[in-house]
């Protein structure tokens, strides 16, 4: 079952149906089954999200987010219960990265797709300072929600329409919108003026 957002609260929303409360559930302990349900039903929406982001294809994205799931099954669930969320958001990243390594091997560029890759716009030094700038912002913005990062990253590092966020994520155009303009208020908030300025 995917989380749902709400208009107001742009975090998912917990499932009720069949769900222990926090003071039942203490008393229980949960069979690996329940487990991966459940932090399937948490985190398999952002993981798509984040996948898409490497790999720019929604299916491919799912069966990474499909291969990150199979391997949480065969983990055992001590060892990464205190750091799900690290964890599955790690291995998604690798399993991105090791589709996108396969692929280069199998499709090189060609000569044309190397004319045509632009040139480099700065200069060694001015690489640089970009890169720093650039990882300075990324900190920043780990101090949105996640949700609010999730969909400002489709949207500005990876130039995804809104629509394509709402397919992606399964979010409505409304609730991207809102969080964009949050996440990105929020941002301003954070920033220092030097960033501001330029």
């Amino acid at each position: 079952m995917k989380p749902t957002f709400s208009q107001d609260n742009p975090e998912p929303l917990v499932p009720t149906c069949g769900t222990p409360s926090r003071d039942a559930a203490e008393g229980m302990v949960e069979t690996r089954e329940e487990f991966v349900e459940r932090a399937l039903a948490e985190y398999e929406s952002p993981l798509v999200g984040y996948a898409y982001g490497f790999v720019h294809d929604l299916e491919r994205a799912r069966d990474i987010v499909q291969d990150t799931f199979i391997r949480l099954c065969q983990q055992d669930v001590a060892k990464v219960k205190d750091g799900l969320k690290t964890w599955l958001f790690t291995v998604c990243r690798n399993r991105a990265l090791d589709v996108l390594r396969k692929e280069s091997r199998v499709s090189p560029l060609d000569d044309d797709q190397l004319k045509r890759r632009p040139a480099e716009a700065f200069s060694p030094d001015e690489s640089l300072e970009h890169s720093e700038r650039i990882a300075a912002v990324m900190r920043y913005l780990d101090r949105l929600s996640e949700n609010q990062r999730t969909v400002i990253l489709m949207k500005f590092r990876d130039g995804l329409s809104y629509n394509e966020i709402c397919e992606t994520t399964g979010l409505s155009s409304g609730n991207v919108g809102f969080l964009i303009h949050a996440g990105l208020k929020r941002l301003r908030e954070l920033l220092p003026s030097e960033f501001l300025e330029r």
